[in-house]
């Protein structure tokens, strides 16, 4: 099969870039099965146990910094990556004890001498590449321990400097999970170009609450324990004639991917999920339901999941027009056209419309339909509020990652 050729093209490419093997010669290894010559742990127990891998020298002025590759995530993906004392029990994770400190790529929290872990990253999945490192910018009587996940910083905490050297560590516990070491990693921030696109991506946001902007990523950062905890994203413009659609895609599920699709009013309250209340009407990926100004919604489409692409768009009249000449100059920039299998139903003829003179215009009624993955799941009639309908993204579990497309169809 082409599977295990293409690991060990991966392998052997890796190995390269890798030409020192001796800082893993005096390793100590439980419920772990390490492939020496290419720096591959597997592991072996029976999935009750906790694996774990503690390299041999611990990180220095000189070597701060260590990376996994996720190989593969086995049955629960359950790998963590930190640091620990040289004498640290091989049957625990990472994190767990004192003296220890490791990000857990299941959950994505930071595991700080406890078995209870701090919401502190999105989950990591196979192919992702964690870091562990020590900044030089620690200050006396602490260090201070970062992590990055492929390229990017993600974080970092400051622990008290413990009586003996810290060493990289890896967790596993559930079949199936492998990871790629490199103990001689090098990190330094990267001063590039998507710094400068996560600048021009937050300019498409009006209001951000407990939501981050990654480049066209949006991570929730909230605490996710209750409804409360809604984070919302609404962007700055209304849809209008000619971006009249809008698109996510599930990048990360989260802990239960209470993720929602939509368009609300301008003020929308920020802790509420689109739909929940007046004047706002959204597709939610976790029952498949559809709200619509209330908080009890209605069978609507299927469940959406990782992977899958979330679409939501007006079908205005055809005698729309906006509210104002500005509003047109202010969607005046370029877009491309992306093949779709969406059917840019623009203007529609509705022959149940009422008359124009029935009611103001910015009261007036316009079909709005969402889709998932490119087919339309279903329509549904709401009244457009003053000023238009705003694309409003709500999230509410820990872990959850959006990446959106404002822009998919050129009308």
């Amino acid at each position: 099969s082409r599977g295990p050729n293409l690991l060990s093209r991966f392998i052997w490419w890796k190995l390269r870039l890798i030409p020192d093997p001796s800082p893993i010669r005096q390793y100590r290894i439980y419920n772990v099965y390490l492939i020496y010559f290419c720096f591959l742990c597997r592991y072996q127990g029976n999935a009750d146990e906790v694996g774990c891998f503690v390299a041999a020298r611990p990180l220095s002025k000189r070597n701060r910094y260590f990376e996994v590759t996720i190989v593969d995530t086995g049955v629960r993906g359950m790998i963590s990556v930190g640091l620990v004392p040289q004498a640290y029990k091989l049957d625990h994770q990472p994190g767990w004890l004192p003296n220890s400190v490791a990000l857990h790529a299941d959950d994505g929290k930071l595991y700080n001498g406890s078995t209870v872990g701090q919401q502190f990253g999105s989950k990591c999945c196979r192919g992702d590449r964690i870091g562990c490192g020590i900044s030089p910018e620690s200050e006396e009587g602490q260090i201070t321990v970062f992590f990055t996940k492929n390229g990017k910083e993600v974080g970092s905490v400051d622990v008290p400097s413990p009586p003996d050297p810290l060493f990289p560590a890896v967790g596993m516990h559930s079949l199936g999970e492998e990871v790629l070491l490199d103990l001689t990693a090098e990190w330094g921030p990267e001063e590039d170009e998507g710094l400068m696109i996560v600048d021009s991506h937050e300019e498409d946001w009006a209001r951000l609450h407990d939501v981050k902007v990654l480049g066209t990523v949006l991570e929730y950062v909230g605490r996710g324990k209750s409804i409360m905890d809604v984070g919302l994203a609404q962007a700055r413009r209304p849809l209008n004639t000619r971006f009249h659609y809008y698109e996510l895609e599930i990048t990360d599920p989260g802990e239960k991917c209470y993720i929602a699709l939509g368009l609300a009013r301008k003020d929308y309250p920020k802790n509420r999920h689109p739909g929940w209340s007046r004047g706002s009407i959204a597709y939610h990926a976790d029952d498949g339901k559809l709200f619509s100004g209330s908080g009890v919604g209605d069978a609507f489409g299927p469940r959406c999941f990782e992977g899958d692409i979330m679409g939501c768009g007006i079908m205005f009249p055809r005698d729309f027009t906006c509210d104002s000449e500005e509003d047109e100059d202010e969607w005046d920039m370029e877009v491309f056209a992306k093949p779709s299998e969406v059917q840019n139903d623009l203007y529609v003829n509705n022959e149940e419309e009422e008359d124009e003179g029935a009611e103001p215009e910015e009261g007036r009624k316009v079909m709005v339909f969402f889709t998932r993955n490119g087919k339309v799941v279903g329509r549904k009639e709401a009244v457009l509020p003053p000023g238009g309908f705003f694309p409003t993204i709500g999230m509410m579990s820990s872990g959850e990652r959006v990446r959106v497309d404002l822009h998919p169809l050129s009308g």
